[in-house]
């Protein structure tokens, strides 16, 4: 019977109770003489070393692994593992390995698990670090950095109540302040003078990005703007170029796009090499899909 992990929640509880009961890091047990040698037996199924390493991979982040002594985190994932045995021993004597709802997720579930073999064969082996700094080329290096501004508002609910403000900032009125008086108190920057720090134009709104890029350093808007939000009035403090972002600090999230790319090569060459037929909700075949054009790695 092949083994299956015990629920994510009996899991936690399991680790809990062994990372609330360890004492100071007790030495790890010497090697055994066998490579993977046998754990337990539950109704004659064998659990062996192996499956023990396979289950703390899978179940316990490793911070969590320096944090649980060696002998305690041995005994919680066997614990884990005799008791998901008896689950499913009991499961199966109950019949419910036929009931149609369980056969057919324990059937999407082996897909699953069978696609991210796949991929983990497949795609993984090409998110290289020379992979992950080519993009990171391609995307930043040689390229001048993004327009930035530091600007800040005042957000409210009416036209008439925006008006009101430029009028005050007219007659000497401090932004800051009437940012705090009068904006809205759900937004985040209002208690901090209406100050919203340096952004990109695509960070914000394109109503409100128009404007606030055309304002030259200290200058306000004399209209207020609308935005889904409601009404501002928009102050900008500074421009600047920012630089390209360091490589050590888009390393992951490149990685990330790396991945998605070669999976989305995968998932197409997959496609492509069975027939696919379609169904609408009323039974009829669907037109094929156009292929899919070729995949790009984004920021």
């Amino acid at each position: 019977m092949r083994l299956l992990p015990l629920t994510t929640a009996v899991a936690l509880a399991v680790l809990s109770t062994a990372a609330s009961a360890q004492q100071a890091p007790k030495a790890a047990p010497a090697a055994p003489a066998q490579p993977n040698p046998l754990v337990a037996t539950v109704n004659g199924d064998q659990i062996h070393v192996s499956d023990i390493s396979a289950w703390v991979d899978t179940h316990v982040q490793p911070e969590q692994r320096q944090q649980i002594p060696q002998d305690k985190l041995f005994s919680a994932a066997l614990e884990n593992l005799v008791t998901g045995k008896a689950l499913q021993i009991m499961a199966h004597k109950q019949g419910l390995d036929r009931d149609p709802v369980v056969a057919r997720q324990m059937q999407d579930a082996a897909g699953d698990v069978l696609g991210r073999a796949l991929v983990f064969k497949t795609v993984k082996p090409l998110v290289t670090e020379d992979a992950i700094k080519a993009a990171y080329d391609k995307q930043f290096a040689g390229k001048a950095g993004e327009e930035e501004v530091h600007a800040r508002h005042i957000l409210v609910d009416s036209e008439a109540k925006a008006k009101d403000i430029i009028a005050q900032l007219a007659a000497g009125a401090k932004f800051e302040d009437l940012a705090k008086k009068f904006g809205d108190p759900k937004d985040a920057a209002t208690q901090n003078g209406g100050d919203l720090g340096y952004f990109k134009k695509g960070d914000m709104l394109p109503e409100f990005s128009d404007v606030a890029f055309k304002l030259k350093k200290g200058e306000y808007t004399t209209t207020p703007v609308h935005t889904k939000y409601g009404w501002h009035v928009i102050q900008v403090l500074d421009t600047r170029v920012s630089s390209p972002p360091s490589y050590e600090s888009v390393h992951d999230q490149i990685a990330q796009a790396v991945f998605r790319q070669d999976l989305l090569q995968l998932a197409n060459q997959a496609r492509a090499s069975v027939k696919i037929v379609q169904y609408g909700q009323d039974g009829k075949p669907l037109k094929p899909a156009p292929a899919p054009a070729p995949a790009t790695a984004k920021k």
